[in-house]
């Protein structure tokens, strides 16, 4: 992993698959609309609003070249994630600057089909493994609250709950569109799961 040489006191990674380059900006609660990215075929300019930081841009020279339209951004509680489509199978050794040597495409055949970060090191003396555990558990650490921290509980009892209590939360759910959420097959098996809006709103559909 490799930190790109901006003058800058936000702390970001990178690392590449075969078909991108992803670089990890650690820095917490950023709103999507404080949050503007150009991308350019060897530049991918990032400017952060509402933050008390000496330097909210940052601008990134790229070794080689991406393709714009296919580049997006994913925004996390604790970092966002700058996702860059290679225009050549190339492997990076680097994420900023100028090629030191001739590089050749990658072979098709030892094309990997992970899209998770690499086996090997993309710098020395970075553990990529060990800074994606730290993400990991600082993102376990926040705490969702109001609806997130409902769906997060949901999720939680489906992924840990039997096959019975899955195929319950499915039927109650689908069947009463959506107003009905229950772990018991034994009484939701029996027949089908009648609508029950909120008091004081009545449920309709739309054609």
């Amino acid at each position: 992993m490799a930190e790109a040489a901006t003058n800058t006191n936000i702390k970001h990674d990178w690392y590449q698959t075969d078909t991108s380059v992803v670089i990890t900006v650690l820095l917490k609660n950023v709103n999507e609309e404080d949050l503007i990215i150009k991308y350019d075929s060897k530049k991918v300019t990032v400017d952060v609003k509402a933050f008390n930081v000496e330097n909210d841009n940052l601008t990134f020279n790229l070794l080689h070249e991406i393709v714009p339209e296919q580049c997006g951004c994913k925004i996390t509680p604790s970092k966002f994630e700058i996702k860059l489509k290679k225009l050549d199978g190339l492997r990076w050794d680097k994420l900023e600057g100028k090629v030191d040597k001739e590089i050749k495409a990658i072979p098709q055949a030892s094309v990997s089909l992970t899209n998770g970060p690499p086996a090997y090191p993309t710098s020395k003396g970075k553990d990529w493994n060990k800074i994606e555990k730290e993400i990991t558990q600082k993102e376990k650490d926040e705490k969702p609250e109001g609806e997130e921290a409902l769906n997060k509980l949901f999720q939680e009892i489906y992924g840990k709950g039997s096959d019975e209590v899955k195929k319950a939360m499915n039927k109650s759910y689908m069947e009463s569109g959506g107003t009905v959420l229950s772990t018991n097959w034994n009484e939701i098996g029996k027949e089908k799961v009648k609508i029950q809006p909120p008091d004081g709103m009545e449920f309709k559909t739309w054609n």
